[in-house]
């Protein structure tokens, strides 16, 4: 994707897909955006060309990318694999314990790849690790497992 400042105007971001279709969104100084898509046949020709207020920006913004997934789910691969941030509450069960009391592998399948803290980032934590309140995990595994392990940390 690339940008181009439009002065007095906002920014233009332009992206070509996989297919090779070539997408443009304009952010207006204003919030609106103007979403163009380009001809297959002649990327400088367009097809459509539509003003969407902030509101409706926001609601497309919701479909193409439910909040659900986000900002929670970082990838998602080919395999079934995702990976997403998991807070561990300071009212958490866990809040305390060593990583390995969770069984998180044994139980859902999903690995805790890392641990985000204040501190820094810790990297594939041992099984003696002491989670805390407030760390963000890293878990991986099929959409299902990493649900599972959510649920378990949620634990209280």
């Amino acid at each position: 994707m690339s940008s181009t400042p439009l002065p007095g105007i906002g920014v233009r971001y332009d992206l070509t897909t996989r297919e090779r279709r070539r997408l443009s969104v304009i952010a207006h100084r204003d919030g609106g955006r103007t979403l163009s898509a380009y001809r297959k046949e002649d990327p400088d020709a367009c097809a459509l060309s539509t003003r969407l207020t902030a509101e409706e920006a926001e609601a497309l913004v919701d479909a193409l990318m439910p909040s659900h997934h986000t900002p929670n789910l970082l990838s998602t691969t080919e395999l079934g694999l995702v990976a997403e941030r998991i807070e561990l509450a300071s009212a958490s069960y866990w809040n305390g314990r060593v990583l390995g009391e969770t069984r998180m592998r044994t139980e859902t399948g999903a690995s805790i790849v890392a641990v985000l803290r204040r501190s820094g980032a810790i990297p594939s934590p041992a099984p003696d690790f002491r989670l805390a309140g407030g760390d963000i995990l890293i878990v991986i595994g099929t959409r299902e497992g990493v649900d599972t392990a959510a649920a378990i940390l949620g634990r209280e």
